[in-house]
């Protein structure tokens, strides 16, 4: 099968996707600068986006039916959605949030080698040849070589290393929940796909933090808006997700998201007050072409 091409306004709506999952992981990293911990972000985020969409479910009078693969799968991408959220909080909470994004943006390459072993689909030949490219222009946007900040490489990754680590394990598991997503339960209404996964990811977590000793909030006001700011964000961003990219099929149109370091790149140099060099913005344009000319391709 091959994936359908984004059309202009798909593409947009992507933009505006990656855009959000950017900011809610900038204010992520607000929220556990001021005192919350990651169980605790992943909790309340999850359970708050659990109950809304639960409500707009119940609103929009969508039925409350799994057939017998959803009942195998959702359980399982639930539980893979979880380890996804707490492994690139980890990371967010480890490293800078753009850097974090740069190595959790593999996940397109994840999602394709997922569909290949699981499905037998053989990723478009135009995507491959951009996943280089597109990796390539994030690592000078994110300078993973440490070059533009001064410090070297093997001081730089002494210093990411760990934070890597978990950014790349989240980007494995996120393929996997793609893959699954697409090829098992497309055809699951998307508001209750979300529901199911952000219940049972909420759920886990909470009992994740209560062992650990309960929930950390924050501790000063910019915590609570960072909080308040990343459950609103997200909650938005997965919605969307689940809804609109298995209709445009998920191994074609994946890459486009991975402007999201980009986006969290600018926002963190404008409400973090984080510098960007000329090579950092040198990336983001190649990221930002490269991710142009595949989104508004057309199939033949």
């Amino acid at each position: 099968m091959t994936a359908a091409a984004a059309t202009p306004r798909a593409f947009a709506a992507l933009l505006l996707l990656a855009t959000l999952f950017g900011a809610n992981h900038v204010a992520a990293r607000v929220a556990m600068d001021h005192g919350v911990d990651v169980a605790t972000a992943v909790t309340v985020r999850s359970l708050a986006t659990a109950a809304v969409v639960a409500l707009l479910v119940r609103a929009a009078g969508v039925p409350w039916h799994l057939g017998p693969r959803h009942r195998r799968f959702m359980p399982l991408i639930g539980v893979l959605v979880t380890v996804q959220s707490l492994c690139l909080y980890a990371a967010v909470a480890r490293i800078p949030v753009a850097l974090a994004l740069l190595a959790f943006n593999t996940y397109p390459l994840w999602t394709a080698l997922a569909a290949r072993v699981f499905y037998g689909h053989r990723p478009e030949r135009r995507v491959l040849l951009a996943m280089p490219l597109i990796l390539a222009g994030l690592a000078l946007a994110l300078d993973v070589s440490g070059a533009a900040g001064g410090l070297g490489l093997q001081a730089q990754w002494g210093r990411i290393g760990l934070g890597v680590a978990f950014a790349v394990a989240a980007a494995a598991v996120f393929g996997l929940v793609l893959a699954f997503t697409q090829h098992e339960v497309a055809d699951l209404d998307g508001r209750l796909r979300t529901v199911i996964a952000m219940a049972i990811t909420g759920t886990l977590a909470l009992g994740i933090a209560l062992a650990q000793g309960g929930l950390h909030w924050p501790a000063a006001a910019p915590g609570w808006w960072g909080l308040l700011a990343l459950t609103a964000l997200y909650g938005t961003a997965i919605t969307v997700l689940f809804t609109v990219l298995p209709r445009l099929g998920v191994v074609g149109s994946s890459p486009i998201l991975n402007v999201e370091p980009v986006a969290a790149l600018l926002l963190a140099w404008w409400l973090l007050d984080q510098r960007i060099a000329p090579v950092q913005v040198l990336g983001a344009l190649l990221v930002v072409g490269t991710v142009m000319a595949l989104g508004l391709r057309r199939q033949r």
